[in-house]
């Protein structure tokens, strides 16, 4: 219909009524709306007039009831009521005097009502900006909110042929919300008529329309700052419809990354008080660098706790484990881990240097403690570099003396429990005790029948064998201070019992006082070779039992060893931003969870690897 078609007479003739004459029909699907609503609609209505005709059956008492326009009707009246000087007012209304038809009306309206399409919404709106229509009339207007307006208004502004190719559905909403990133009408055009019915992904086209911008998630930009870069003449696009944020001159960009990272490596010189620094544009160290240029690395000087504070990390450690530290908590743990870590001395940052870099992260990456070759001797007069020909000292163990003496306990155990399968070993050993042939039987066994330690000082992961309790019943008559009244009859007994019963029972005495190396470490080795001992068949490492008892250092070499890589991969990287008690009890998840290792991507020669690993502080 055009505006000089007539109105078809068998629909019904378009009537101006009074307002006080019109009521709201019984036929009107609409029963409830709220007052927000009505109350937006009067505002528009008041704005920019009544844009769609009310419909009404006219009644025999020459009222007009309102089938369809329910809301519209509410509005004026609203309108009506709130005006300073009432004046009479008058309605357009569609009127029809046969009821099945404006039963019709009512329906077919409530049922045809559709939103605009996304084409027509855009160039709506443009039309009322063009009109001097404002953001918050045009929200008013169309019911909707401020942001989608502005995002429509965003899209009005493109060249004409784009919503056109819109409204056609030759390229896709999300084609249009890509085109608003360009500033280059040419460029614009020349792509619409490319990708017209082609599939092609947002980020495609985007990556087309900004070929020379750098995304805000790029680590040059995340490194130096979106508002450095602006602050330094940089300009910037913003997408409308998403978070993204590109930096349109990257030439600036490339600059301030280079003064900045410039600016870092200074700071290790004269700052920090390192002998060199060398500055990486790339974002990862190939070590291979390290080996060619002859360099030798020093490491941080370890730190030691004293007991109380070796006390004090234990409990705040379990504290942030639990959710429940406080900052000064944080702080004071990130302290003491620190000291644990150790740091570089004065001497060594004299005679060595860094090299630094920014990683995908757009975070610097410091490898310090590398003695170029031209510095090797000084480093050697210094004391803090060992010469080739002399033995280094051997390093710190990274593993508690309290740590290595429960680990013997669960070795122990083990070569203890795999003997009681051998009980003809055993009696070897026993007689190999007693004989000359061993020199003194006290290197081989404690026939006092001593209880050498076999049980860790934390017992999680560890399953203890319960014969090896020989001799510990609480209710044996030594252990209870009784006397056997005829110890002829309890012999006869005994005997009665069998050659199985009475090896068994020499089998776990036996056993149970074997202490642990019996002298000498590669004789004991060979016994436990013999007996096939299996630590991990009694003992499976968690965050408590092992893991939480190293260093945050440690963890992280101990991942890399199960995962078979080095530290810049992705999931040593992710694991690095953990706290300690996160990375333990990762640990402990890696070792026994079978979704874990999935996630973790182990194959499955490194799961059986995981299954018998024991650490190697024995």
């Amino acid at each position: 219909m055009t505006k000089q078609d007539p109105i078809p007479t068998d629909t019904g003739s378009i009537e101006l009524v009074p307002l006080d004459a019109l009521t709201l029909s019984d036929l009107n699907p609409r029963k409830s709306v709220s007052d927000a609503h009505i109350d937006t609609l009067a505002a528009s209505i008041a704005r920019f007039g009544l844009i769609q005709n009310l419909a009404g059956l006219r009644t025999k008492k020459g009222r007009v009831e309102i089938v369809a326009g329910g809301c519209r009707l509410r509005a004026l009246q609203k309108i009506a009521a709130e005006a300073e000087t009432p004046a009479p007012v008058t309605v357009p209304v569609r009127i029809t005097e046969d009821a099945e038809e404006a039963a019709i009306w009512a329906n077919a309206e409530n049922a045809a009502r559709e939103a605009l399409t996304p084409a027509d919404e855009i160039r709506a709106f443009g039309a009322m900006t063009a009109k001097g229509a404002t953001v918050p009339d045009i929200a008013l207007a169309f019911a909707t909110s401020e942001a989608r307006v502005y995002q429509r208004l965003a899209l009005a502004a493109l060249p004409a042929p784009v919503i056109d190719a819109l409204a056609a559905g030759e390229i896709t909403l999300g084609a249009a919300k890509a085109f608003t990133l360009s500033e280059d009408a040419a460029l614009t055009l020349a792509l619409l008529e490319q990708i017209k019915g082609q599939p092609i992904s947002e980020a495609q086209l985007k990556s087309a329309l900004t070929p020379e911008a750098v995304t805000g998630s790029d680590r040059r930009a995340l490194f130096v700052g979106q508002e450095a870069y602006e602050a330094a003449g940089g300009a910037i696009t913003r997408d409308l419809f998403s978070q993204a944020v590109y930096f349109t001159d990257p030439a600036l960009l490339d600059d301030l990354f280079d003064e900045r990272l410039e600016a870092a490596r200074a700071a290790l010189v004269a700052d920090a008080g390192w002998l060199w620094a060398e500055a990486k544009r790339e974002p990862w160290l190939n070590y291979y660098e390290i080996d060619q240029a002859k360099l030798t690395r020093l490491y941080p000087v370890e730190g030691d706790l004293s007991d109380a504070e070796a006390e004090d990390y234990d409990r705040l450690a379990e504290m942030c484990e639990a959710g429940v530290l406080d900052a000064d908590g944080e702080a004071r743990l990130a302290d003491l881990q620190s000291t644990l870590d150790g740091s570089y001395t004065e001497d060594q940052k004299r005679v060595s240097g860094c090299l630094i870099l920014v990683n995908q992260s757009g975070e610097v990456e410091i490898t310090a403690g590398l003695v170029r070759p031209e510095n090797k001797d000084v480093a050697l007069a210094a004391g803090v570099l060992t010469a080739p020909d002399r033995p280094a000292p051997a390093p710190k163990s990274p593993y508690s003396q309290k740590l290595r003496t429960d680990m013997q306990a669960i070795r122990l155990a083990a070569v203890q429990s795999a003997l009681l399968a051998k009980p003809d070993l055993v009696l070897d050993l026993l007689a190999f005790g007693l004989s000359e042939a061993s020199g003194s039987f006290e290197s081989l066994f404690d026939l006092r029948l001593g209880r050498p330690n076999n049980v860790p000082s934390i017992e999680d992961g560890f399953d203890r064998e319960p014969r090896l309790d020989h001799g510990l019943d609480p209710t044996a008559a030594w252990q209870t201070g009784t006397r056997v009244d005829d110890l002829e009859e309890a012999f006869a007994a005994f005997r009665a019992s069998g050659k199985k019963a009475r090896n068994a029972v020499l089998t776990e005495a036996f056993a149970r006082a074997l202490p642990d190396q019996a002298g000498d470490e590669g004789f004991f080795a060979a016994i436990a070779a013999e007996a096939k001992a299996d630590i991990r068949a009694h003992w499976t490492p968690t965050a408590e039992n092992f893991f939480s008892r190293v260093s945050a250092g440690v963890l992280t070499d101990l991942l890399c060893t199960f995962l078979d890589c080095d530290t810049r991969d992705a999931r040593v990287v992710s694991f690095g931003k953990l706290k300690k008690a996160e990375k333990a009890e990762k640990l402990e998840k890696l070792i026994g969870d079978a979704t874990t290792q999935k996630l973790m991507g182990l194959t499955s020669e490194q799961k059986d690897e995981l299954a018998i690993w024991v650490p190697d502080c024995l």
